[in-house]
């Protein structure tokens, strides 16, 4: 417990984005439009402060369901609270069989974290309990803080929301090991994270994909890309009205072809 009440004294402001040091970057707007999405991108340079936004308006204001981006938030506090023991707890597959295969085994919370296991981290949100979740939630100051229904799912049901701007102002402090948890445990998410790991360039992300009171596709990345040790934290959130819509492979390639416009994957940045 005094783990816990030791991070209740440092809340933390996740919020990552002011007026004077933002560029609206026009020619990032294509790829929304032939993907046939609404939403924001912004990626922050974290050398000189500056952002790169497509959307500002959506990017600062506008806040949404945090689907399985929550899974970073969920992991530090089943760690911190002991839920967790470490990244390698196993929790037995409870039998029941899910559209995703790589979900239907027994899973440790490394693997969970990177195949989003969704049963894995409705498990580690009950043995958290509504109380200690929601003072954490208010500590962190996370999206609207709000917990409505069920533990298991609130952060797929909209009553708890967030800013694109909020989530990579968090993803930021994270890389720095800033936010209130044991610097161990901000290690074990970052190394769960990290999916692309080369001589030019290290991409560590989290996806997401939920759907808004009206049935809409939200879809998310929030993460990081390093070249020549220079981190730059990004966040792209997409809405679609299709109820056939590709969340899984069109939200990937915009990231990647924003990326690349951007000039990044080359190791010259």
């Amino acid at each position: 417990m005094r783990r816990f009440f030791y991070a209740l004294l440092l809340p933390v402001l996740i919020a990552a984005c002011s007026p004077n040091n933002v560029k609206q970057d026009k020619k990032l707007k294509k790829y929304f439009d032939e993907n046939k999405v609404d939403g924001c991108f912004a990626l922050m340079d974290n050398g000189t402060g500056k952002f790169t936004v497509h959307n500002l308006g959506r990017y600062r204001d506008s806040s949404y369901l945090p689907a399985s981006t929550f899974k970073i938030v969920n992991s530090l506090i089943g760690l911190q609270t002991g839920k967790i023991s470490s990244d390698s707890m196993i929790i037995k597959w409870d039998g029941v069989k899910r559209r995703i295969e790589d979900w239907n085994q027994d899973l440790n919370m490394y693997n969970a974290f990177r195949v989003s296991s969704v049963n894995y981290y409705q498990e580690v949100a009950r043995r958290i309990g509504k109380d200690t979740m929601q003072l954490w939630l208010d500590s962190l100051k996370y999206g609207t803080q709000k917990i409505v229904g069920p533990i298991d799912s609130f952060w797929l049901n909209n009553s708890l929301k967030i800013k694109p701007d909020e989530e990579l102002g968090m993803v930021k402090r994270l890389y720095f090991n800033q936010l209130p948890f044991f610097k161990s445990y901000q290690e074990m998410v970052k190394r769960a994270m990290l999916f692309e790991n080369n001589s030019n360039y290290r991409l560590g992300y989290k996806t997401g994909w939920g759907f808004s009171e009206n049935g809409h596709a939200i879809g998310w990345i929030v993460g990081w890309i390093e070249e020549n040790n220079h981190p730059y934290f990004f966040v792209l959130n997409i809405e679609s009205p299709d109820k056939d819509f590709d969340m899984w492979t069109v939200r990937m390639k915009m990231l990647k072809d924003i990326l690349k416009e951007l000039g990044f994957f080359e190791g010259k940045m």
